[in-house]
């Protein structure tokens, strides 16, 4: 059986050199023996294109192209911080690029996978202008600007989303439940695997009779949340600064 791990929420950063660290070092002690790391969204604070250049592009390309070298498969979905990653960022770190939501079968069972921002409904001013940015339109726009000005958008837009979020309660930023089971019902799946929220968990319930749970991997501080499938278990674990793997939530995947 495969082993797999999810990870989300890194917010990779030159200025954070200890989560640069943290995430070679996860992929140096787990990544290798893994069958396949799916990053589902986030990898960075900020991604400008792939012509960026800096400590947190240059690192992230690296540690990928060698967990690649490895056997180890990388892929990778756009989170709400990095959706201008493209293709020669992922042929540079030999890693494919998913569709954002996407289902995986694993141990006889449909897994959707997603970042997670677009479940969160009850935000309409965040999804009117998710729409607005993951246009083919304004990606090209974007794009099409000198870098130094593209760094200077994003970081405005970090910034302008701290703001906004200070701001805003707790169920506005999360996900709704019935925005997971319309996704789950047009996926056919009765698991669900994302990030965004930072708000790491394992959830259970029914829906029309069938049981259905959500795993949330949280964000990266001082540890590493991550999920892993591997031998019929499904569960919620925890890479500490000193490098060793705490267990979280691990049950059998039925």
């Amino acid at each position: 059986m495969k082993r797999l791990l999810f990870i989300a929420d890194l917010h990779l950063d030159a200025a954070v050199p200890a989560t640069l660290a943290r995430f070679r070092h996860f992929c140096d002690r787990h990544g290798g023996s893994a069958d396949a790391l799916y990053i589902l969204g986030d990898l960075f604070e900020a991604w400008a294109g792939d012509d960026s250049d800096d400590e947190a592009a240059r690192s992230a390309r690296q540690a990928l192209a060698e967990l690649s070298a490895t056997g180890t498969e990388v892929l990778l979905l756009h989170g709400n911080r990095d959706f201008l990653i493209g293709q020669d960022f992922m042929d540079g770190c030999g890693s494919q690029l998913l569709d954002d939501p996407c289902v995986i079968e694993w141990d006889g069972r449909r897994i959707a996978l997603c970042h997670g921002d677009s479940l969160c409904t009850a935000d309409e001013a965040y999804q009117a202008l998710r729409r607005q940015l993951r246009s083919p339109e304004t990606r090209s726009a974007l794009l099409a600007r000198p870098r130094a000005e593209r760094e200077t958008l994003a970081r405005q837009a970090r910034e302008a989303s701290r703001r906004a979020g200070a701001n805003k309660p707790d169920a506005i930023t999360d996900v709704t439940q019935t925005a997971v089971d319309a996704l789950l019902d047009e996926l056919d799946a009765d698991v669900l695997i994302h990030g965004h929220t930072h708000r790491p968990g394992d959830h259970r319930w029914q829906h029309h009779g069938r049981m259905r749970r959500r795993l949330v991997v949280g964000a990266w501080s001082d540890h590493a949340d991550f999920v892993e499938a591997a031998s019929g278990q499904l569960g919620v674990r925890r890479f500490s600064a000193a490098g060793h793997c705490e267990s979280g939530t691990a049950d059998p995947a039925s």
